[in-house]
């Protein structure tokens, strides 16, 4: 099949329907190197649509109009590009939640669901916790553990004000805008001093900063670098956390930091020989990768 989605069929061709757009769109997305083509098209068609992505599939037959063709193709386009999914369509679902994204924040990905679910696991023994989530981007783990932790306090901070715009806009969608803060700060640069919290988390900067240009294109041609790009080992972002946490910490607070797996060992040695943290362990992702360093403050 040659013809784009978008162009207007001969009289002799079949209409352009839900189903015939799908397999069209699925066979270009592959051969442009989509890793999950069916999906991509799915999501983009259910967008161009305006319709939930399971009515896809009780429409197959509906032919579509000429302004829904040309919403897609103009997706389409986009996506054989690398651009990705999430940005195309302005949102992205994280821990049953779904929070607007755009190309000045990192999309939220299922490896940082274990951050929410460390942070959650201390939070329920706190009776009314403060928690600061550096680096928030989109905010998905602070509103997260917002909605799951009803009597919880939180304090967002990002270096980029249109991060903060976008994590203010997501707390006011799931309606926990209410116990929360926005900070834009340069990690705790930013933050009143006498500030003290039980639980301080982030989900960093940590791809060594040669090895960004080798990531995937979409990562690495579309994602904001400044969210990415931890220095020379990846470790430069951490290894400030780590040093300056403790003046902000209650007594027994914890830290938990993301990492890419191949920095466990690295960072736990960092973290132990700073000499402020106790109890220091390394929680694993739903794929058993190394993910989460966790620690208690002395």
């Amino acid at each position: 099949m040659t013809t784009a989605p978008s162009e207007s069929p001969s009289a002799s061709e079949q209409p352009w329907t839900v189903r015939r757009v799908l397999e069209w769109t699925t066979a270009h997305l592959k051969k442009h190197g989509s890793d999950t083509p069916r999906l991509d098209a799915e999501i983009l068609l259910a967008h161009a649509r305006h319709c939930p992505r399971i009515q896809l599939y009780t429409h197959f037959d509906d032919p579509l109009d000429e302004e829904v063709r040309g919403v897609m193709r103009g997706l389409v386009q986009r996506r054989a590009k690398a651009e990705p999914v999430a940005y195309l369509v302005g949102e992205r679902e994280f821990f049953s939640l779904s929070f607007r994204v755009t190309s000045d924040v990192l999309i939220p990905r299922p490896d940082t669901e274990t951050l929410v679910l460390e942070v959650l696991d201390l939070a329920k023994s706190i009776e009314s916790p403060r928690i600061l989530d550096l680096c928030t981007g989109s905010g998905c783990v602070a509103i997260a553990v917002a909605k799951n932790a009803k009597t919880s306090r939180l304090t967002a901070a990002d270096i980029s004000d249109k991060a903060i715009a976008i994590a203010r806009e997501n707390a006011a969608r799931h309606k926990v805008d209410e116990r929360m803060e926005f900070v834009e700060s340069d990690l705790f640069q930013g933050l009143p001093p006498d500030s003290k919290f039980d639980i301080i988390a982030s989900n960093p900067p940590y791809i060594p900063s040669a090895e960004i240009d080798q990531l995937d294109a979409e990562v690495a041609k579309h994602e904001p670098r400044l969210a990415l790009d931890g220095g020379a080992d990846g470790l430069d972002v951490l290894r400030k956390i780590i040093e300056a946490a403790p003046r902000f910490a209650k007594v027994n607070a914890h830290l938990l930091l993301e990492f890419t797996p191949e920095q466990a060992d690295a960072l736990t040695e960092i973290v132990a020989a700073h000499g402020g943290y106790d109890d220091i362990l390394i929680r694993k992702d739903l794929a058993l990768r190394p993910r989460i360093l966790r620690a208690r403050f002395r």
